[in-house]
């Protein structure tokens, strides 16, 4: 089975399907950088499996996670670049062991010419992940750290445990470290949750669950 089978471009039609299943995978272990910013766009990735998310770095060298790419989405970063030949102003690390097809720039501009269903497969795409970046400025701008700490724990928590430093934690919710470790203080005094080095253990899900819905400690 193709590559091509398990996302939305499964409805293409044959010649341009036939173009893009020539295409191999590229495989990327943990950590791996797949742009910078200033880097300029050069083919437009699609995720197979595994999960690549994408932050945007301050002039002081703070960053934010703005949205994660995950199986069957793209990059409206990459998108940007290759119909406005803006560089990248965030950075893009896997974070998982992962997979991702690269689609040249010429095929990319040529399907987007060519092929309906690409065009709307890429601005739908386009358009989740804008919805996605507009979310996390909300939570920014209106959420309380605490609200935002207790969701970014409950969301990576794997069986109870949390495995983040302070600073992947900081980053996820759009805040500094410092503040993270005086927060995560707060929750460990009141029985929320334990702290060890690279890792937190989530002792009350329900208290953080109602933190995290009513925006603050009371």
């Amino acid at each position: 089975m193709s590559w091509i089978d398990a996302t939305d471009l499964a409805a293409l039609p044959a010649p341009a399907r036939a173009e893009l299943a020539r295409l191999q995978p590229m495989h990327l272990p943990r950590g791996t950088d797949l742009f910078h910013p200033g880097d300029r766009a050069e083919g437009f990735p699609v995720v197979i499996h595994g999960r690549i998310e994408v932050f945007l770095i301050g002039p002081s060298g703070r960053d934010i996670l703005l949205y994660a790419v995950e199986p069957g989405q793209t990059c409206v970063q990459t998108t940007l670049g290759l119909l406005g030949g803006e560089p990248y102003g965030g950075e893009a690390i896997a974070m998982r062991d992962s997979a991702v097809v690269m689609i040249p720039r010429g095929l990319f501009l040529r399907l987007m010419d060519e092929a309906a269903q690409f065009r709307e497969f890429v601005f739908r795409a386009f358009a989740e992940r804008m919805q996605s970046t507009v979310h996390v400025l909300e939570k920014v701008a209106f959420l309380r750290v605490e609200a935002r700490l207790a969701q970014a724990l409950l969301d990576l928590a794997e069986d109870g445990i949390v495995h983040a430093t302070q600073a992947e934690l900081a980053s996820r919710i759009g805040s500094a470290r410092e503040v993270v470790s005086r927060r995560l203080d707060t929750l460990a005094r009141r029985g929320w949750l334990t702290r060890d080095r690279g890792q937190v253990r989530l002792s009350d899900l329900d208290a953080l669950r109602n933190l995290a819905e009513t925006g603050g400690l009371a």
